[in-house]
């Protein structure tokens, strides 16, 4: 699988004002228990097509990763977001490739990573990015999808 982690110049986006977020995708999914495990390719789908409105209306940088791929559904850019795939298969897969993303980035502390993960959350602190849970993740867009004000906007 490919990753889809680079841009077409290559490098992280940074003309874009706001947070960076490197997001754990199937944790932010499992956020919300809406039987989403019926069909985890759609729930996919839906969750890129969401954050794309999210990032349209806060101009932040959102790349997600995901440790399956819906054959429908390649890597590289879906409207505004960054989508990319763990390069493996199997237990922590896609942890291991936002970890390797993280420490690849030349200004990690500049990202904040989006998991409940408790070791994803350590190793992403240890590489000097921040962290916010799923859960809070999923308010934080639900308000903004919704048009109601977040917290500290």
């Amino acid at each position: 699988m490919s990753t889809g982690a680079d841009h077409q110049d290559g490098g992280p986006r940074r003309d874009r004002p706001g947070g960076r977020w490197l997001i754990d995708g199937m944790n932010l999914i499992g956020s919300r228990p809406d039987r989403w495990w019926n069909d985890p390719d759609r729930a996919v789908r839906r969750l890129i097509g969401e954050l794309d409105r999210y990032v349209a209306a806060t101009g932040e940088d959102v790349t997600v990763v995901f440790d399956r791929q819906p054959p429908d559904v390649p890597p590289g850019a879906h409207g505004a977001v960054l989508v990319a795939f763990a390069s493996r298969r199997g237990r922590d897969a896609a942890d291991d490739e936002v970890v390797r993303m993280l420490a690849e980035d030349p200004a990690p502390h500049s990202l904040s990573v989006v998991t409940s993960d408790r070791r994803l959350v350590e190793r992403t602190r240890q590489l000097g990015a921040g962290v916010m849970s799923s859960s809070s993740f999923r308010h934080r867009m639900d308000e903004v999808l919704t048009g109601a004000p977040t917290e500290g906007a």
